[in-house]
């Protein structure tokens, strides 16, 4: 109630660039007063519950509910943003060097389709400030999943380059990686999902994996981000690669360039579309890669989700955990009460004691 009548009014009124780097920075400032991370905790906070906990790529959930990439690209709220019901979040997208994005405006809101379009670019600090923020956190709430792509200069044949050196600089510090090779804002970067060049990819970034694991003792998780808008045949290709190359899972999905029936006069746009029009996009190639893998690739969805009744489609198509990010812009911090409290619901009628049950549970 708080957001809904008092921040959003405000925030909705201010250009959505400036809003987001104010909301961003009062997280930020919260988490460092006294006593603010436990007064956001009690607020917002959700408890764990044996229920909705899930422990994957070796990492502990405390709830199935994360940040999407995006919204903290340099890591500055990660306090913040783990005091308001987040179980894990990811910071990103992060380039070895940081560079502006692309010109301004470059974020606008979609009111009557409940949506966002973005084309930041990858508009970040680069890695080497991102990895001395996340170093000076002696303890976090929650897992942080750092999410690496190339800079907007590097092209596509010396990519590699750029994801692993994002890999060298940052694997002390995330508890898991995601590789984005889906954002629509950065040229030719889509391309590096079809073909050898993906193939090429994840056999590098892979090999930068383990020479990291060697050389820290410590093994982390490393997953694919991909993109809504490819056919049946190229998200077989792609699910198949990312099988063999063994990753350790994949997030479906990013932005979507598709504009079907919005209302919106923002609809023509160039950038990524994000929200409700992308929520059931993006559980179809969720159930796809779930049933292609026979659920033995794990999923995070993302795209769309706004209820309990979203996130738990979802979940029954094949999605282990789930993200929101546009859903937090509109409805603000209560959304994750809300969603949890759902879930939990949804899965006493359908007969589930644990969330992992119900996972796939369209396919049985």
């Amino acid at each position: 109630m708080l957001y809904r009548h008092f921040g959003k009014p405000i925030f909705f009124k201010m250009d959505p660039e400036t809003a987001h780097h104010l909301v961003i920075g009062g997280l930020n400032k919260a988490n460092l007063v006294p006593g603010g991370s436990a007064a956001m905790r009690l607020m917002y906070g959700v408890p764990e519950t044996a229920d909705l906990a899930v422990d994957l790529f070796g990492v502990h959930f405390p709830t199935p509910v994360g940040l999407a990439a995006g919204l903290d690209k340099n890591a500055e709220a990660v306090g913040g943003f783990s005091s308001i019901g987040f179980g894990f979040m990811e910071v990103g997208t992060v380039t070895p060097v940081g560079q502006p994005g692309n010109d301004s405006p470059r974020l606008f809101r979609l009111l009557p389709d409940k949506a966002l379009i973005n084309r930041m670019g990858f508009n970040n600090e680069g890695a080497a400030a991102m990895a001395e923020r996340l170093k000076g956190m002696k303890k976090r709430r929650i897992p942080v999943a750092v999410n690496i792509g190339r800079n907007k200069a590097t092209p596509n044949e010396l990519a590699h380059e750029d994801y692993r050196q994002c890999i060298r600089t940052l694997y002390p510090y995330g508890d898991f990686f995601v590789v984005n090779i889906s954002s629509p804002n950065t040229p030719d970067l889509r391309s590096l999902q079809h073909g050898s060049e993906l193939s090429n990819l994840l056999s590098q970034v892979k090999e930068e994996m383990g020479l990291q694991r060697e050389k820290t003792g410590e093994a982390k998780g490393l997953l694919v981000k991909i993109a809504p808008d490819v056919s049946d045949a190229e998200l077989e290709y792609m699910v198949h690669t990312i099988t063999e190359a063994g990753m350790d899972g994949v997030i479906a999905t990013n932005t979507t360039l598709v504009r079907d029936g919005l209302k919106s006069d923002k609809a023509g746009e160039t950038g990524g579309l994000s929200g409700q029009p992308l929520r059931d996009r993006s559980t179809e190639i969720i159930r796809r890669i779930y049933s292609q893998t026979g659920g033995k690739l794990p999923i995070i969805g993302s795209g769309g989700i706004f209820t309990a009744q979203d996130a738990y489609d979802k979940i029954r198509a094949g999605a282990s955990l789930v993200e929101i990010y546009t859903a937090l812009i509109y409805e603000g911090p209560e959304v994750n009460r809300k969603v949890h409290a759902g879930l939990r619901q949804l899965l006493r009628r359908d007969g589930f004691r644990q969330i992992l049950e119900a996972v796939g549970a369209d396919h049985h």
